[in-house]
Parts: structure tokens; C-alpha cells; sequence
């Protein structure tokens, strides 16, 4: 277990670190060059500075508008060096998406970081108030906008106890060394790219191959060229490789593969196992938990799609009434930014986060995710839940992902609606007949509607609030 007392007071530290002690050891590559923990050090001073002379003081906010870059890091670095906010948002987000982001968090100011350590800023804010600085841990590191199940981002505060706590167990728990090269292709503005593996990678001192975007064919010409050791991405990802590769064995020096951020199905599972020779382990978290709650562990891989046990520090709590996940420990967030109500609902007497999430526990601890509490479908007076019908739908080997949801029908009952992305021609005949055996009839989608491809975010998590209605 990670004692939190142990932690640097900032995430800069951990650059800072290294670079007094190893200045010479590789931190990032991002094309073709390769920056050193000494040179990063550099731009992050270099930034520091930058972010001084455009008036930036502790507890402003700094909203970057960037993809996966070194600039990006060094930045996230600089400005928490300086105990204001870090809001990173990804640049592939809508004008009127970056809009209501920037409207809310009120930004001293908007970088966008490029390509080989240059940023451009926009406009300044100088009416903008900074928020009051604490000397401890429990100073805001960065803001977080959640994509959300409803379709309106609320902005998660992540303090740098918080990013540390898990950075440094994610670290551990993953056994990296030194000698590491870790794939850094989910976006850093996402809190699984950002904790778990920029500042869980750079924790450990480990190398991170920086990727603006996800490319299935790039990331596969990486891993076949025994670059990366270490693999983390989204369910959606190990699809996609999958299909690639048309599931032939790929030779690797890959010694840990892990997914996340979306629930895994046990097919894709074991194919993605057979297709590395390797256990393909599985988390959870949310933006809210900094994200980790848990994980299955390196010494004992799980043949079922079990999330692992809570990782050491964190407690979990089942609540009797609706089966929703409670969480607690060092990685819970401050609360919600400028929404007080939120923050109530979520953060509840004790220090327990509720999830919103639906869980139950095997008998030696370990957790299963049943699905989202809001996504809770009632049909003919019984309970459904989404996860259980996408789990059927994506164990055809036809489907690549799929999402349900609830939609209204006649008497004021619920139906079953199944979008569905396909690798290959099916059509919902043969999905039906599929999910005969596998699902009771009251769970079987009223209507399944194939899309070429599901909305997502920059993460691969699926935004159900944009499918049609």
C-alpha cells in the first residue's frame, strides 16, 4: 500500500525528480525524437516561465486545447509547478463544446500546445479570480470535464494527493521499471490517459510513446516492432487490433496488457489474449476516483471480466438498497467545480463517493460492474441493465460494440434499444436468434439500429446521449 505521507507535495515532482537523479534517462518519444527527464525538466521550466510573464498565479485556471504532445505534459507540469489548475480538454471537442467549458472554468488564459514543444495562447482573461492555494496535497491540480452520461460536462477537481495516490499505485501495482516503454495513446485529457499512464509511467521513471491520435494500424507496426512493453487502452481499442490483425498471434516484447474505461467483454477477452500470448488484465475507476478504484492484479490474472480487487488504500461499500458502488480513499475527488449540489449528491457523509454505478462482489472480494444506475431500463416491471444486453449483442462475432438504452413506449413503459457497429454483414435477424439462448425475453432490444460508427469520445467511451433518438 502506498502510504499517502510518502507522496511529493506536487505532480511536478515527479519530473523534477528524476531529472536531478537519472537527467539522462528517456521520459517520451513523440515521433522521432526522444526526450530525456533532464530535457523535459527543461520545458518545463521553459513553460513555467511562460505561464509567469502571462500573469498566471496560483489557484488561476489554464485550460489547454491540445492532443498528445510533449508540450501538452511539460505544460501540465508548468502550470501545476505553479499551484494553478490544469484544464485539459481535447482539441478534437466542438467550438460550442470548448465554449461551455471555457464559460465555466473561467481560464486566466487558453494555450495550444503543438508539436514539438511549441504553444500558442489565445486571448487573456484578466478578470478572472484565482482560487485560494493550499501548501498540502489537498491543492487543486487540475480540472477535469467529465464527458457524462447526460450529455453536460460537470468539472471534476483532482487534487495533487489525489494524482499522486494514483499514479504511484498504478505504478506498482503494474510492476514498472526504469526500462519500460509504455504506449501513450489514450488522450492525456482524459483521466485514464492522464493518472494512470502519463503520470503512472512517469512515476516509475519509465518511458511514455506519445501518439496524438489513435491509429489501430500505427499502434500495431509499434508493437510488432517490439517497441512498447507496456499496453493500456479502452475495450474499443483491443477491437480494432483485433480486426487488424485478423486475430493471428502478434509476436511483441509486451509484458503487461490492460483495459479500461469501458467494460470489457469476455470474448473480446480471451481474443485479445490469444492474440498476445498475453493475460489481458482489467480496471475500473471514474473521472471522480482520480480514476482507479480497482484493478486485477499482475500475480493473478482473472479468466472472467471481473474489475479486480480495490487497489490498497481504497475501501468500496455496496449499498444494500440499489447495489450502487460506494468508494473511499485517497484518490476521491475535491468535488465538482461551481456546483455545490452536485458535489452533495455525489460526496456523501463519511467521505464515501457514490458511484452511480451498479456492483456486486464475489466471494473473495473481487468486484463486477453491473452497469450504470441511470441507465436502468424497466420493462414489464423488471429491472434491465445495459451492460448485461451490450455483453450479449458483442459476444457475436460480428459485433465490434454496441450500446442500449431505454427508450419510452406505449403505457408508459420502457423499450430495449440496441445500436450496434459491425465488423462484418449481420443483419438484426440474426442477432436476434443469437440473443434467444443468451437473454430472457423482457431483455431482448425491442429494435436494433446499425450504425457505421458509435459516438465517442476521444477516450472510446461511448456518449449514449448522442445516439439518435
Amino acid at each position: 500500500m502506498i502510504d499517502p505521507s510518502s507522496l511529493p507535495p506536487r505532480i511536478s515532482d515527479i519530473v523534477r525528480r528524476h531529472a536531478a537523479r537519472t537527467p539522462d534517462a528517456p521520459a517520451l518519444v513523440e515521433g522521432a525524437r526522444t526526450w530525456s527527464y533532464g530535457e523535459l525538466q527543461c520545458e518545463v521550466e521553459r513553460h513555467a516561465q511562460q505561464l509567469r510573464e502571462l500573469g498566471v498565479r496560483g489557484g488561476d485556471r489554464v485550460m489547454l486545447v491540445s492532443e498528445n504532445c510533449v508540450a501538452q505534459v511539460a505544460l501540465l507540469f508548468a502550470i501545476a509547478s505553479l499551484d494553478a489548475w490544469s484544464v485539459n480538454v481535447n482539441a478534437r471537442l466542438s467550438e460550442g463544446e470548448l465554449a461551455t467549458i471555457r464559460a465555466h472554468c473561467m481560464p486566466r488564459c487558453v494555450l495550444y500546445p503543438a508539436a514539438q514543444g511549441e504553444v500558442n495562447a489565445g486571448p487573456l482573461d484578466p478578470s478572472t479570480v484565482p482560487e485560494p492555494v493550499q501548501p498540502d496535497g489537498g491543492q487543486v491540480a487540475a480540472l477535469v470535464y467529465t464527458t457524462g452520461t447526460t450529455g453536460q460536462p460537470k468539472g471534476v477537481m483532482l487534487t495533487h494527493a489525489n494524482l499522486l495516490f494514483v499514479a504511484a499505485t498504478s505504478s506498482s501495482l503494474r510492476g514498472l521499471q526504469p526500462s519500460d516503454v509504455a504506449s501513450g495513446v489514450l488522450p492525456i485529457t482524459h483521466v485514464y490517459g492522464f493518472t494512470s499512464v502519463m503520470l503512472g509511467t512517469l512515476y516509475a521513471g519509465a518511458c511514455l510513446q506519445l501518439a496524438p491520435r489513435f491509429s489501430a494500424k500505427a499502434l500495431l507496426a509499434h508493437i510488432r516492432a517490439g517497441e512498447l512493453t507496456i499496453l493500456q487502452g479502452v475495450p474499443a481499442m483491443y477491437a480494432r487490433l483485433l480486426a487488424l490483425a485478423g486475430g493471428a498471434p502478434v509476436p511483441s516484447r509486451l509484458r503487461f496488457c490492460y483495459a479500461g474505461g469501458s467494460p470489457l467483454d469476455p470474448l473480446l477477452k480471451r481474443e485479445a489474449e490469444r492474440m498476445f500470448g498475453l493475460p489481458l488484465h482489467n480496471g475500473y475507476g471514474l473521472s471522480e476516483s482520480g480514476p482507479t478504484v480497482s484493478q486485477t492484479r499482475l500475480d493473478a490474472p482473472r479468466d472472467d471480466t471481473s474489475v479486480g480487487h480495490p487497489i490498497p488504500g481504497v475501501e468500496v461499500h455496496i449499498d444494500a438498497g440499489t447495489g450502487e458502488l460506494w468508494v473511499r480513499g485517497p484518490n476521491v475527488m475535491a468535488g465538482y467545480y461551481r456546483d455545490q449540489a452536485a458535489t452533495k449528491a455525489a460526496l456523501r457523509p463519511g467521505g464515501w463517493l457514490a458511484t452511480g454505478d451498479v456492483a456486486t462482489m464475489d466471494a473473495d472480494g473481487a468486484l463486477f460492474i453491473a452497469g450504470r444506475l441511470k441507465e436502468l431500463i424497466i420493462r414489464s416491471g423488471f429491472n434491465i441493465y445495459s451492460l448485461e444486453v451490450e455483453t450479449a449483442l458483442n459476444s457475436h462475432p460480428a459485433v465490434l460494440q454496441s450500446a442500449v438504452v431505454g427508450r419510452p413506449a406505449a403505457g408508459g413503459e420502457e423499450e430495449v434499444v440496441a445500436f450496434v457497429e459491425t465488423s462484418s454483414e449481420v443483419d438484426a435477424a440474426a442477432l436476434q436468434d443469437w440473443l434467444q439462448t443468451r437473454l430472457a425475453a423482457y431483455k431482448r432490444p425491442a429494435r436494433i439500429v446499425f450504425m457505421d460508427a458509435l459516438p465517442a469520445a476521444p477516450s472510446g467511451k461511448i456518449l449514449k446521449s448522442r445516439l439518435p433518438a
